[in-house]
């Protein structure tokens, strides 16, 4: 099939695996293993280092697939506030919107980018993709032409990209290196996505081992961390969920807990339980988003005062 869309399916398609668009044609590739080996290639990490200087403000981005839309509108929300976000730490969709906030885009821009007709093909599928239908090649040139072949490191803004060694099922961090691959790998869903090779080894979705890392921020030094989750609670899951279904938000509220447990500050855009790659879906999870982070405005910016952390250079 031949997928013609803008980064709007990028965000639906995460998680979703369904197709997205009439099918046209039919890809045929070789299914070969991706291996990254230039001299660019993110270097993985099994803990993170302290950054110096301390980021004084971290924003933790969970996964979420189309959810995904929800942190646009608390992004807006905190930029409208003047809150000057200096770490961003992502998970799988919240990698590809905290690397492009950290480029220097704003909310506004990656909304505007997210719902426009273009750019052409983000993904590549394909009957013949490596233990998957999507290959990841389309995204990564996506994310690299974008942010004008930024490597994390050069980032306005310091970035952990947060990934899953796929053979050992543990967390890996990149703080350095290609932004397209670390967000590739970062995205990597099983089954849907190829796995991502990187010096030979394979990586997949950050969401398997760590749907929203606030403890990668707090290893980075950070002084103050706002952490968002945009799963629905257990307590919506519906009585004619499939045991899949039910299984996946269970894991994933186990996994959110304990992380969000270790904020200064969280922000839980509970989006709905049934999520779908369609334009009132995301404009549904952008709007929550929104709403939640603005009834909670006053409440962080107080928690912010009296740790007496200054809101900086937040607005211009």
């Amino acid at each position: 099939m031949f997928v013609r869309n803008s980064l709007a399916i990028t965000l639906s398609s995460f998680k979703s695996g369904a197709v997205l668009a009439p099918a046209l044609a039919v890809t045929l590739c070789a299914c070969t293993p991706f291996n990254y080996i230039e001299s660019d290639a993110p270097k993985p990490l099994a803990s993170v280092p302290v950054f110096e200087p301390k980021p004084r403000i971290a924003l933790v981005l969970g996964a979420g697939g189309p959810r995904g839309y929800a942190h646009i509108g608390v992004m807006r929300v905190l930029e409208q506030a003047c809150i000057n976000v200096d770490l961003i730490v992502g998970t799988s969709v919240g990698s590809l919107l905290g690397t492009f906030w950290a480029s220097g885009l704003s909310a506004t821009q990656i909304d505007a980018l997210s719902t426009q007709g273009g750019p052409l093909t983000l993904f590549d599928p394909s009957l013949f993709a490596d233990r998957g239908w999507i290959h990841g090649q389309k995204l990564q040139d996506f994310v690299n032409r974008e942010l004008g072949g930024k490597k994390l490191e050069e980032l306005p803004r310091k970035v952990i990209v947060v990934a899953t060694q796929r053979e050992e099922k543990s967390t890996r961090y990149f703080v350095s290196g290609n932004t397209g691959v670390a967000v590739r790998a970062s995205s990597a869903v099983p089954g849907i996505i190829s796995p991502v090779g990187i010096n030979g080894t394979e990586y997949e979705d950050g969401d398997v081992t760590a749907p929203l890392a606030v403890s990668a921020a707090r290893a980075a030094g950070a002084e103050f961390v706002i952490a968002v989750n945009v799963y629905p609670k257990t307590s919506s899951i519906p009585t004619d969920a499939s045991d899949r279904s039910r299984e996946q938000v269970e894991r994933r509220a186990s996994q959110t807990a304990s992380e969000m447990a270790l904020a200064d500050f969280a922000i839980h855009a509970e989006t709905p339980f049934k999520a779908g790659p369609n334009t009132e879906f995301f404009k549904t999870s952008r709007e929550i988003g929104e709403k939640v982070a603005a009834s909670k405005i006053h409440e962080l910016l107080a928690a912010l005062e009296q740790r007496q952390i200054g809101l900086g250079s937040g607005c211009s």
